[in-house]
């Protein structure tokens, strides 16, 4: 900054500020400009004086409400500072600063030191005790109404700056001239800017804890951003729309594990794209992908992380704008119409929401008022190597309320159903991905971090109360208990948590020539000795096809139709299976090279039969998982599986039955996971009577050999079932058999 050339402190009216103020203003330094500038009054029998800082003026005449000169202020400085005197007045009045510069350019401005706070002193109370679960209403970029000017009220939390300033184009990004009020003890600064509205960019500069200015800094309660690679906030407020789905959620099941869930999950940046490349924007989205998922029968679709995020290869999971959609698609209006668009079309819809690491961007949250503000000092409980991002110290109240406060936004004002919460396990654990020497005990000398313990049941509460019948997922890799408990019953209070064991398991099995598979018939049997430990969601996600993992179809062992009639069997067997189901775009057609971030899934592929069958095929096993409450009424509770025979390692088949309340038909679910049929396959059944396949994966139109899957009932007893069944089996399949 400039450093200060005045005239002799000696000539300076009587009146003015004392010239260390002056100094401080005008280097940028004083920590309570609203104490200098604007109207004061020394006594109730002293004149009102004014003082005001305009860098690039020259002279500054003094207007009244009524557009009256007043008079001519006295520049007191040349940088810009100038003071007055009202002789005759001792009350406030309005005014407004007619400027001049050096050349004659004149103008007319409302000096932003005229006016009182914004925030009131509950408010303040309840950002300064971390205790306001909805603090995106007071802190942020707000357009308003203030004493009768329209304008923005800007807030932020910075509690060891020394002086923070909203800078932007409005003002040549100099921060000395909107510099604000500090609240008391809160550690928030506001100022209300008159004339800036909707659209303005802007940022915070700060003068940190010792001294030094800290790199323009984003506002990490924006709601709305540049598209990357620019970086600052855009005022804007909070989303406005106005909503037409009350319907959609008053209906909202209050509890889900009953529901059929069928989880579709995108990457909005490369799910589909113009022909010349270019993402589609989210009212291209919406309809798009209102279509398409209502055509495959999915209830949901799950976005990977929409947050505003700087980098696009991290695909949103190193978020900076935790209250702002991404810009890269458009407006929080248009992201708002997306989700309505999907309501109105029954998708429910479950964003990636990242409370478990922030990114080191300069404009980001790290070190944010000269200090560690938002993330721990400590490397060792501050840093992640893995992922070369910042932790949030979730032991600080002001940072979990900041968190609950962005997960309550997103349910509440955005209209989102669900959380998916990114990376719990690294939250849980102090020692997660790191050797001894390297994390700190915590104070029973045990590896849990009880902090995030208690932030993770406290979001959970939040959320459950300020969005009733919306749901938060886990996206949890240990045995952890209680995940998806209620916080009352010990637990996380999660309602799902994604069974990440059981598809490691299943995708190995999957995976190994089938003259082989007889010795490994655990990795699919397995994940029902806990199935029912925890509300499990069954995830087939986007971390599965990256990273040099293959495809789904890529994983299959054996020549093009093996691989296929393997995909199809396992898809099978997964919708069979218990639990909740979740499949990354792109594997419901069998995509063949690896998900890449930058282009748009391969849909030519769908000229091809075998692709466009496993396309079919997944679109029949939705229509029959929410069609059949055998196969989802009880995906939570051990009473609605049932082994007919699980041990068949000889074969390589697995026979098992689903069953709902009882006025639900049961399901019967057989995969042959050799690439032999299994003629006459004796099962037992729970009743006798006609039978039928449901659903046969290797059917024709799916791509496979279109085997009838030939069934003779009988009613001798056999598995500890009353009745059973001579079933065809075609090789390398799963067959759905329901009573008629």
């Amino acid at each position: 900054m400039t450093q200060s050339s005045t005239r002799d402190p000696a000539q300076t009216p009587r009146t003015a500020p004392a010239w260390p103020d002056i100094e401080a203003v005008l280097r940028g330094q004083h920590e309570d400009p609203f104490r200098v500038l604007g109207m004061h009054q020394r006594g109730s029998a002293e004149p009102m004086l004014l003082n005001a800082f305009v860098p690039d003026a020259a002279e500054i005449d003094v207007i009244d409400g009524g557009g009256k000169l007043v008079c001519r202020m006295d520049r007191i400085s040349p940088e810009g500072f100038f003071h007055a005197v009202f002789e005759r007045r001792r009350k406030r009045f309005a005014y407004r600063l007619r400027c001049r510069n050096a050349v004659g350019h004149e103008w007319e401005m409302i000096d932003p030191y005229s006016f009182g706070p914004v925030l009131g002193e509950m408010d303040e109370y309840l950002l300064g005790e971390g205790r306001h679960e909805e603090l995106y209403r007071r802190l942020g970029a707000h357009p308003a109404t203030h004493e009768g000017e329209m304008g923005t009220a800007f807030a932020v939390w910075a509690p060891n700056a020394r002086r923070v300033s909203v800078v932007g184009n409005f003002n040549a990004w100099d921060g000395r001239r909107h510099a604000m009020r500090r609240r008391g003890a809160s550690g928030v600064w506001e100022i209300f800017l008159p004339g800036i509205g909707p659209g303005e960019i802007y940022k915070y500069e700060i003068l940190g804890a010792y001294g030094h200015l800290q790199p323009l800094k984003a506002d990490p309660v924006g709601f709305a951003a540049q598209v990357p690679p620019e970086s600052a906030s855009i005022v804007h407020g909070m989303v406005q729309h106005e909503w037409t789905d009350d319907g959609w959620m008053r209906s909202r099941a209050a509890d889900q594990r009953a529901e059929a869930v069928s989880i579709y999950e995108v990457h909005l940046g490369s799910w589909r794209r113009t022909l010349e490349g270019e993402m589609l924007d989210y009212p291209s989205l919406a309809d798009q992908l209102a279509d398409y998922v209502t055509e495959m029968g999915f209830t949901h679709v799950e976005f990977l992380p929409v947050s505003e995020h700087p980098f696009s290869g991290s695909w949103g999971y190193q978020p900076i704008g935790m209250f702002a959609p991404t810009s890269r698609f458009g407006s929080p209006e248009d992201f708002a119409r997306m989700i309505e668009r999907l309501h109105g079309a029954g998708i429910g819809v479950i964003v990636d929401w990242v409370p478990a690491h922030f990114p080191t961007d300069a404009h980001g949250l790290g070190v944010f008022d000269g200090t560690a503000l938002y993330e721990h000092a400590d490397p060792r409980q501050g840093f992640h190597n893995d992922w070369n991002t910042l932790i949030y110290n979730f032991g600080r109240r002001e940072v979990a309320n900041f968190l609950r406060a962005s997960a309550t936004y997103w349910l509440k004002e955005l209209h989102v159903d669900a959380l998916r919460v990114d990376a719990v396990a690294s939250m849980l654990y102090l020692d997660y991905s790191r050797a001894d020497g390297e994390w700190i005990p915590n104070c029973y000398g045990g590896r849990e971090n009880l902090d995030a313990i208690d932030f993770l049941k406290g979001v959970n509460e939040t959320v459950h109360e300020y969005a009733p019948r919306s749901l938060s997922i886990a996206e949890e890799s240990t045995a952890w208990p209680g995940v998806s408990r209620p916080v009352s019953e010990g637990g996380l209070g999660f309602d799902f948590k994604w069974n990440m064991g059981w598809m490691h398991d299943t995708l190995r099995y999957m995976s190994h020539d089938p003259i082989h598979r007889k010795y490994n018939h655990g990795e699919m049997t397995f994940g029902i000795e806990y199935a029912f430990s925890e509300n499990f969601v069954l995830p087939i996600s986007h971390d599965e096809v990256v990273h040099g993992k293959g495809s789904m179809l890529t994983k299959m062992p054996g020549d093009r139709w093996h691989q296929f009639a393997n995909l199809r069997a396992y898809y099978g067997f997964m919708w069979g299976h218990p639990g909740k189901k979740l499949l990354f775009m792109g594997c419901e057609f069998a995509q063949e090279r690896e998900w890449n971030h930058d282009q748009s899934l391969d849909w030519h592929l769908l000229d091809d039969p075998a692709h466009r069958g496993v396309q079919a095929l997944v679109r029949d096993l939705n229509a029959l998982y929410r069609r059949e409450p055998g196969l989802h009424r009880r995906d939570c509770e051990r009473e609605g599986f049932r082994w007919i025979e699980g041990g068949d390692t000889e074969n390589n088949v697995f026979s098992f039955l689903r069953s709902g309340r009882e006025d639900d038909r049961p399901v019967v679910v057989v995969s042959n996971m050799a690439p032999v049929a299994r003629e006459g396959y004796r099962i037992g059944l729970p009743r006798g009577g006609n039978w039928r396949i449901a659903l046969n994966s290797d059917a024709a139109e799916y791509g496979g050999t279109d085997a009838p899957g030939r069934i003779e009932v009988a009613d001798a007893g056999m598995h500890g079932l009353p009745a059973s069944a001579s079933v065809d089996l075609p090789p390398l399949a799963t067959l759905f058999l329901v009573p008629e």
